[in-house]
């Protein structure tokens, strides 16, 4: 469990290529001292010099025509915390004065790429040279880290010196593809909030916003030649998985929960990503995870429906009929506006989790797996896919699908996104992978084994040092087949989070871990590092206004199968006298593994021995606890009213094992102190 400055779990809101070897990687103290500058990601090369550089007013920024954009974004971030005038000149003056920052895409070293930079700051000057717009940019990204961290504040900051270390920096990434998903069909994120995903993103270089539009639980694209499926298909009745109706906002007039983008709104929010060179691909779901889509044309699937969007009968997943050519068309119409929407070259389309019972009982599906000369559903699976394939190619663009695009045979020119295998398969099949392994990168999973009562999360468990260690390069990948490997991808669906509180959340720190593992050298790499610089990192988090997780609690025991039985049993754990203070404490009791749950019938605080409190309701840890999680679960509130001097405190559960007596599991203590940061 790691604690504050190693805290790298808790909830906050505040102010927002392998072969180079770090430099300062040759003396451990040099490198505590590049770790001091809290740079995520970390770059390739960093050489410390003797001053600094500051920022007074009136600052001039000079660039040429290719870093103009990138020149224009950076002053409008030093204005806004700073107060200062920035102006940008467009032309690079013969020679440089006190004080003035210098952006050019011309003047880079060869072999940093397209996105590499170069960053000198010296006490007199700053300069970013690069290859190309986007390394500009980046260069910029790392320039702000590097500043006090107020200039990520929301709003001007008075008082504050604006001082830069003077350095030398050689910089580029690992992989091209450096991702975030976020799905907005389980629950419906505005405009505005989805900008400030993209300024997340950029803030930590990352290029790729994979944005899943569409699945069962909602289609959020206006498609004008198909206008019911946002009339109908983008509103359900209620919030649905449990949630209390208060942790969205996203309600329409009529109380429907919902919400979609319209295409004007699409197309300001490609601008915006544009501009922080990050690329959308957008995701529409087939053939299955189309419960909304068949909900406004119910013809379209195999049975002509009716499809519930009101989630009251739980877990759906619609799938399109394969053997309707009106399927088809329906689909290539609405790609048809897609690609008018959104520039870049991939186009999603999910692939995963398709039940095929349907297929097996349709006239339709049958007829065409007999005329295609088809095995199985599987291999209609496989059809489906490389017909649409077909059509995306036509019209130059690429398809990428889930890793279940595999099954029946791949189609010929996809890209996999492996989240549960198959990706060294693929690679080593000359196609394109992009890793979005779930036991590295999915963020939708607890982050802590301390799991809060009022967080509901995915049923398993990925902490950052985890995240960090992904190597996204799969075991089996032959060297010829590596550069297949696009990178990487982290993935949050929102099943759970209905706020974009909950979504930061859940995905810082981690995210920082995953922008790293993304952008610096595999030998560069080191957690002990990067929890030092990450301790600097989240005060600019706090800045910009974004939350992350941070644990309190502390962790006082735990329990082995040996220690479970089938009638009920007590088991007690000492209190730390560190914590002990009046106020409510909250026990938790988690699963970590085994066959079996925990039975937990109550809890209870001691006072040397003596029972003082008790809070009595069933709990259940583990087997079963990957339904929807409510309130006081495995957690148990007891309040203690005054601490008596010299007394010893304990905690005393009743358990017992069910289904079985194999599970073994950890028990936090979140002190009243703690809880109240929360």
């Amino acid at each position: 469990m790691l604690k504050k400055i190693i805290s790298l779990t808790g909830s906050k809101r505040g102010g927002w290529q392998l072969g180079i070897v770090l430099a300062l990687s040759v003396s451990t103290s040099r490198a505590e001292n590049a770790d001091a500058l809290g740079l995520i990601p970390q770059p390739q090369t960093v050489l410390r010099s003797e001053g600094v550089f500051r920022l007074q007013p009136p600052v001039r920024i000079f660039t040429d025509t290719a870093a103009r954009e990138s020149g224009e974004y950076l002053a409008a971030r030093l204005r806004g915390a700073t107060g200062y005038p920035v102006s940008v000149e467009a032309a690079i003056p013969a020679q440089i004065h006190q004080g003035d920052i210098l952006l050019t895409a011309h003047q880079a070293k060869a072999g940093l790429g397209d996105e590499g930079y170069e960053l000198t700051v010296k006490p007199g000057e700053i300069k970013i040279q690069a290859a190309s717009p986007a390394g500009v940019f980046y260069g910029g990204q790392t320039l702000l880290q590097l500043f006090p961290p107020e200039i990520f504040a929301t709003g001007r900051v008075d008082g504050v010196i604006w001082t830069v270390p003077a350095v030398q920096i050689e910089d580029q990434p690992r992989f091209p593809w450096r991702g975030f998903m976020l799905d907005v069909s389980r629950h419906f994120f505005n405009k505005a909030e989805i900008e400030q995903t993209l300024d997340f993103m950029a803030g930590h270089k990352l290029n790729i916003f994979h944005w899943h539009l569409v699945d069962d639980h909602g289609w959020r694209i206006e498609i004008k030649k198909y206008p019911k499926l946002t009339q109908t298909g983008a509103w359900r009745k209620n919030i649905g998985f449990e949630l209390d109706a208060q942790e969205s906002t996203a309600y329409g007039p009529d109380g429907r929960y919902g919400g979609f983008y319209t295409q004007a709104d699409i197309r300001e929010v490609v601008a915006y990503a544009q501009a922080r060179h990050i690329t959308i691909v957008p995701e529409i779901e087939m053939p299955g995870h189309s419960t909304a889509a068949l909900a406004a044309y119910p013809e379209l699937s195999c049975t002509g429906g009716p499809f519930n969007m009101d989630l009251d009968a739980g877990i759906f997943n619609g799938i399109y009929c394969a053997g309707n050519e009106r399927t088809f068309q329906f689909l290539e119409d609405v790609l048809a506006e897609v690609f008018q929407l959104f520039p870049g070259e991939y186009i999603h389309v999910g692939g995963d989790e398709v039940p095929k019972d349907n297929w097996k009982h349709c006239e339709k599906c049958q007829a065409r797996i007999k005329a295609e000369g088809l095995k199985d559903e599987q291999e209609l699976q496989s059809y489906f896919i490389r017909r649409m394939e077909k059509y995306i190619n036509a019209h130059g663009r690429k398809l990428v699908g889930w890793s279940e695009i595999l099954q029946g045979g791949l189609a010929q020119n996809a890209t996999v996104m492996d989240w549960v295998g198959g990706g060294a398969e693929a690679a080593n099949g000359g196609h394109d992978v992009v890793m979005a392994a779930n036991d590295f990168t999915y963020l939708c999973y607890y982050q802590s084994l301390d799991r809060p009562p009022k967080l509901k999360a995915a049923r398993r468990y990925l902490p950052l040092d985890k995240v960090y260690a992904f190597d996204p390069v799969p075991a089996g990948v032959k060297p010829a087949s590596a550069p297949h490997i696009l990178g990487v991808e982290g993935c949050l669906w929102t099943v759970f989070f209905a706020s974009m509180h909950e979504v930061e959340e859940m995905s810082f720190p981690r995210l920082c871990a995953l922008a790293e593992t993304a952008w610096s050298p595999k030998a560069a790499r080191d957690f002990d590092g990067f929890s030092r610089r990450l301790e600097r990192h989240l005060t600019r988090l706090d800045r910009a206004g974004v939350a992350y997780w941070n644990d309190h609690a502390l962790r006082i025991g735990g329990w082995q199968p040996a220690q479970i039985s089938a009638a009920a049993k007590v088991l007690e754990w000492a209190v730390p006298p560190q914590i002990v203070e009046p106020g409510q404490y909250r026990l938790s009791l988690n699963y970590t593994q085994g066959k079996h749950g925990l039975k937990i019938d109550w809890a209870a605080l001691l006072e040397n021995g003596q029972e003082i409190v008790r809070d009595t309701h069933e709990g259940l840890a583990g087997a079963g606890y990957n339904r929807p999680v409510k309130a006081r679960d495995w957690n148990y509130f007891l309040t203690l009213p005054a601490v008596k001097p010299g007394a010893e405190y304990a905690v005393r559960v009743s358990v017992s094992g069910a289904g079985g007596t194999n599970s073994t599991g950890v028990v936090f203590l979140d002190p009243p102190a703690a809880d109240s940061k929360k």
